[in-house]
Formats: C-alpha cells, structure tokens, sequence
C-alpha cells in the first residue's frame, strides 16, 4: 500500500490550485517572513529599475516549500516583466534550452526550479547566455559543420534549488544575487495561515491559526495545505470555525503531532532507536530500512528533524538526540 505523506513539502496539483485562487502574494510588501532576502531583494530591485537594466540573476536555495517560486513571480512583478518558469529536469536537450531563451524578451524573468538537475550540456548552453547574453548555436554536421553565435535580450534568470551544493561552480559563480530561504516561526506562519483564510473564506479564529501554525514544519506550502484539510473536518464534524480544538483534533486524526511530526519521520527516528541503538547510521542503509527513497529522506524529512533537534550528523552518520527518544516515549541510554 502506497504511504500517504500528508507533510510532504513537494509542489502538488493542489498547491497549484492554491496558487490560481490568488494565494501568492505578488509584491514584497504582501510576502510574509525571509525578511533579510526580501529587504535586499527590494535594494537590488530597485537599482536596477533606477539603472533601466535587467536585475542580476538571482539563485535561491533551501528546503521545498519556502517561497522560492513565489519569490520568482515578485521579482517579475516588481520589475514589470513576464515570468515564465520551467525546471532543470523538463530540459533534456541543449536545443530546448535555446529554443526558451530565444523566446524570451528584453528583461523577462526565467525561472528554473530544481536547477541543480540541468544536465552538463543543457548547463553549457548557460553560460553565454548568463554572461553575455548570447547563445552559439551548431549548424551543421562533420566537416561542415559551423557555430553562430545569437544575441538574446537582457533576461533575469532566477535559479531553484534544495541542493546548493550540487551546483557547479561556474553555473554558481554566474550568480550576482544569492538568497537563502529559512524555516518559518510560528509567528510568520500565523500571518500566513490567517491571510490563506481570508481569501478562501474559511473562518479560523487566532488559536486555531497558532495551533495549525505549530504543526506546519515552518513551511508555507504546508501550512496552506493542512489548513485546508483542516477545513474539511470543521464543515462535516463541527460548525465550520477551525478553532484550536478543531485543528488539534484534525490534525491528530491526519496523524500530525504538536511538532509537526507525521508517521515517516517517526518511522525514521524509531528506526534509527530500535534498529541501530540511536545511531550512527547512513543515510543508503536508513532509506533501505524504511522502505524510503533517500532524496526524498535527505531533501524533505531530513532538514526538519534537523532543524528541530531530533537527530544530529556526524562524520559517521545521523544519530538520534535526546528529544528524540523523550518524545517517543523511550528510555534514553545511559552515556
């Protein structure tokens, strides 16, 4: 039986949905939280419309789930251009990478999520285009063949990435702004969650806000997501209002704990406690273990336990934490 991942932060048709009924914001002002990116953004935005120049290409890093897309359309928004969007695994081929530049006009903005992903050959294509705005098409084969180079206009490319460190270093070092997104606080996901209501007419009160807020990883997408379950339970089991009771009984049934915790994070910090004694473990014999792809452990679940202190790295591999075995009812070994 397929597991159902309730807190995956991974784009889905209905975050796209989400987005369509109008819940990205669309300036800096209306964006929540990442205020240090959001302020130099504003500084550099502003240049370069003071200059009458395209922004320099922008790479934002971080976990799944933290804005990076939205962030995207603002840039375009605030400097007035179109956004098209694509991803570094949809371009296979050099010849479709230059096909979408070429189509590009003076100043777009060109998003690739998962940028880390683009192959070498679609990558090369890149750098000319980044640098000087010009791509060198081959026409021709053999002895014939000849390269031409075109001019493109001036573009900003806004890059994607959970993986910083699977970059090349001269697709990185073309970069001239570079953005790193945060977990959110409870307090900026409240905003969120209470803006999100709003504009999709559910009625939460500031409790029930906070409560779902706690639970949502420090991640927007999943914030918008669970509120909208959550919404369901108040309209057939309640009387529609998402108080602190209601979405700590929802979220409880959709087996989300106070942290924010879903059935595979246990999975893998009880793994790791009754399997491999709290640890070390790597993270190929862990993924095995679960019955879990090990991208999806080290670029969704992996950061959050991190960040929130159930497990560690070391040199030998992930060990669990004290909080870890507290939180799951299990006697901490003796030191």
């Amino acid at each position: 039986m397929a597991r159902q991942i309730v807190t995956g932060t991974s784009e889905t048709k209905e975050d796209r949905q989400l987005s369509a009924d109008s819940i990205r914001p669309r300036s800096l002002e209306e964006y929540i939280g990442q205020e240090k990116t959001k302020q130099n953004l504003k500084v550099y935005i502003d240049a370069a419309r003071m200059r009458h120049e395209s922004l320099d290409h922008v790479l934002f890093y971080g976990p799944p789930g933290l804005g990076k897309t939205t962030l995207a359309g603002i840039i375009a928004h605030e400097l007035g251009t179109n956004l098209k969007v694509t991803s570094g695994p949809a371009i296979e081929k050099p010849g479709e990478m230059a096909a979408i530049l070429n189509s590009l006009e003076e100043g777009d903005v060109l998003f690739v999520d998962e940028i880390h992903r683009l192959n070498r050959q679609v990558e090369e294509v890149m750098y000319p285009a980044m640098e000087d705005f010009a791509i060198d098409i081959v026409i021709g084969k053999g002895a014939t063949a000849r390269s031409i180079r075109l001019d493109l206009p001036h573009f900003t490319l806004v890059g994607a990435t959970t993986r910083p460190g699977m970059l090349t270093a001269p697709l990185r070092d073309r970069f001239g702004v570079i953005g790193h997104l945060e977990y959110y606080s409870v307090e900026e996901l409240t905003q969120i969650i209470e803006r999100t209501a709003s504009r999709l007419s559910v009625e939460i009160d500031s409790k029930g806000a906070v409560e779902l807020a706690r639970r949502s990883r420090g991640t927007p997408r999943l914030a918008n997501r669970l509120l909208k379950r959550v919404r369901d339970f108040a309209m057939v089991r309640y009387d529609g209002l998402v108080t602190e009771r209601v979405a700590a009984d929802a979220l409880d049934l959709l087996e989300v704990d106070q942290f924010g915790l879903e059935k595979l994070d246990r999975d893998i910090l009880e793994t790791m406690i009754v399997k491999f004694d709290g640890g070390p473990v790597g993270l190929e014999t862990l993924a095995s273990s679960i019955g879990e792809d090990s991208g999806t452990i080290e670029d969704v679940y992996e950061p959050y336990l991190l960040k929130t202190g159930f497990i560690t790295r070391t040199p030998r591999g992930r060990m669990v934490t004290v909080r870890a075995y507290e939180h799951l009812g299990y006697d901490v070994p003796e030191p």
